[in-house]
């Protein structure tokens, strides 16, 4: 699945490691069954329905069908992966992953691709700026954000004794590879990549791989030392990682998701309720519709990328 190459020079689309790895779940837990809304192959599932045709559904284009029909055969005592892009799940389906499968508390994943602006030139349909924001709200809803294709996997092998509706994001842009392949993970809790005490970064997702970077320049040109913190789990959030990251008294939070609503205002209520003095900054798309462009450039503009990160954080040092 990963090749043997350098690990940290390689790069790869986590849609591919997802889908891909249904398969591998499959023959883990025989109640295991995918169900798409007609994106088997932008999901990257195929393999799995080569495997078993029989745990296989497409509902067609009806996001909100899918759902509850996952609900139902989690009633039924099996465990449904629903996959579709990340807009059409929170907003399309909105109303059934709240009625049909939180409030029953049931164990279906939520398996989302087009995270954030990933999606580009496809436009505002097709990003998901709001969805963390929405899944947040729902009660009992755990919210992941894997940053590398290791950390999916972990948290994919997770999910099949996980207690609850999980709903997990992805990017379509490909990732570095920046963990080893023995690396454990916990739903729950964060993982600090880079250790620094003259900041830190908090961010999830494909912004990780950039957070690391902006740091790398920033000890290479100024000798200071970022600490980099990866939260895969936006919800329930890692407390103690925000409350230790706050001691460094400058924190970023970087999300490729609107600055209203996602990561960035969890790590901001926390800040608060514990009465923490810090320099403190979200950065994310910003909370107004904006015209369509490849995501890269994006980044760029709204600050997200290496070279957005390294410029807000020597502005926050320099205060």
């Amino acid at each position: 699945m990963i090749s043997k190459s350098d690990k940290y020079q390689e790069q790869v689309y986590l849609r591919d490691i997802i889908g891909g790895y249904m398969a591998e779940l499959g023959s883990i837990n025989d109640k295991t069954v995918v169900v798409n809304a007609d994106l088997m192959g932008t999901c990257r599932t195929k393999s799995f329905y080569d495997k078993y045709p029989e745990r296989t559904v497409n509902v067609g284009i009806a996001e909100a069908d899918m759902v509850s029909f996952s609900a139902g055969l989690a009633h039924e005592g099996y465990m449904p992966f629903a996959f579709t892009m990340a807009p059409f799940m929170s907003m399309r389906a909105c109303e059934q992953c709240r009625d049909d499968v939180a409030y029953g508390n049931l164990n279906v994943r939520l398996i989302a691709t087009y995270a954030g602006l990933s999606g580009g030139i496809s436009g505002a349909t097709h990003w998901s700026m709001e969805d963390c924001a929405i899944m947040n709200s729902i009660g009992g809803m755990t919210v992941l954000e894997p940053s590398d294709p290791y950390e999916a996997l972990s948290l994919m092998r997770s999910m099949i004794d996980y207690v609850g509706p999980i709903y997990m994001r992805s990017s379509i842009i490909p990732v570095k590879v920046l963990y080893n392949s023995d690396t454990e993970f916990q739903i729950g809790k964060a993982v600090v990549v880079r250790k620094g005490n003259d900041g830190a970064f908090i961010c999830s997702g494909v912004v990780v791989q950039y957070a690391l970077k902006a740091a790398d320049k920033i000890c290479n040109k100024y000798g200071k030392e970022i600490r980099v913190i990866d939260f895969h789990t936006i919800k329930p959030l890692d407390t103690n990682a925000v409350i230790n990251a706050a001691t460094t008294g400058n924190v970023i939070v970087a999300q490729d998701h609107s600055v209203v609503g996602g990561l960035g205002y969890k790590v901001a209520e926390v800040i608060a309720s514990n009465r923490i003095t810090t320099n403190f900054k979200i950065l994310g798309s910003p909370d107004k519709f904006i015209p369509m462009a490849h995501a890269e450039y994006l980044y760029h503009e709204f600050e997200y990328d290496a070279e957005g990160l390294e410029k807000n954080m020597m502005l926050m040092l320099q205060k």
